[in-house]
């Protein structure tokens, strides 16, 4: 984390001045372009998403080969805010990691998958209640109570405790990130954090660990991050600063197999 210390970092992000504008009465979309956030430039996307009223839908639109962007996902779902999923095959696409939507498996975990890339789970229970949970050694299929879940990893928060990284170069190096959590007041908490650009330095896990607590998250999780990091917002596209095409603008949207969209339920 450089020099900063985690709590002046905290005190940086509960002190942003953050531009918001409220897209309904349950999600709001947040921004702030940090000059100095451990030691470094950062540029955060935010959306915040009320639970508590159970007026919000999740859906993940996937595909099982190929490729397709995160705002093809969005469109497609009619959703008000999206984000990129998890892991995919960047050759042939479709899923690397367990994805389960409304009781039916799309995917497993390739063989061989690194284990700590996928210790966490994004899921849903039969209430439509939403949550991140740790990988069960039995494995993911063990949780019968999900009907959808998709994993993905690092965790990055249990139970209001930072969990401790392997140290290794995906953990430690600094890249764009995005990452899901839930808070106690049953807000979901979606961050894209940009990188690769002289503008935005992206972060490492410990870093992003740190954002989602600041954040007030009980229980996070790292999703797909690098080029494929995406937020998009119906109406205004993607909203953030994508890298794939290197360039500091919205044009550089990575296709990928699946993504998490949150739209009104109907």
């Amino acid at each position: 984390m450089q020099g900063q210390t985690e709590a002046s970092a905290t005190e940086n992000i509960a002190h942003a001045d953050w531009d918001r504008q409220e897209l309904s009465s349950e999600i709001i979309w947040k921004y702030h372009h940090f000059e100095d956030l451990f030691d470094s430039k950062q540029s955060v996307t935010v959306f915040e998403i009320d639970l508590s009223k159970g007026t919000i839908a999740l859906e993940i639109p996937h595909v099982e080969t190929g490729f397709r962007t995160t705002s093809e996902f969005a469109v497609q779902a009619d959703a008000i805010v999206a984000i990129n999923g998890s892991f995919f095959n960047t050759k042939t696409g479709g899923s690397t990691v367990f994805l389960k939507q409304d009781g039916a498996v799309y995917s497993r975990t390739i063989e061989q998958f690194t284990p700590y890339r996928e210790n966490a789970g994004f899921a849903v229970d039969e209430k439509g209640e939403i949550s991140v949970i740790q990988r069960p050694i039995e494995g993911w299929e063990s949780l019968v109570s999900y009907p959808t879940l998709l994993a993905s990893g690092p965790l990055l928060i249990a139970q209001q405790e930072i969990v401790s990284q392997k140290d290794e170069k995906f953990n430690t190096n600094r890249h764009p990130r995005t990452a899901i959590g839930v808070t106690k007041d049953k807000r979901l908490i979606a961050v894209v954090v940009d990188g690769r650009n002289a503008n935005a330095h992206g972060v490492s896990i410990g870093e992003l660990s740190i954002i989602m607590e600041a954040l007030g998250c009980t229980d996070a999780m790292n999703l797909d991050g690098g080029g494929s990091s995406a937020a998009w917002v119906k109406g205004q596209g993607v909203v953030n600063y994508p890298s794939d095409n290197k360039k500091w603008d919205h044009q550089g949207e990575r296709a990928v197999a699946n993504a998490l969209c949150f739209k009104l339920k109907k």
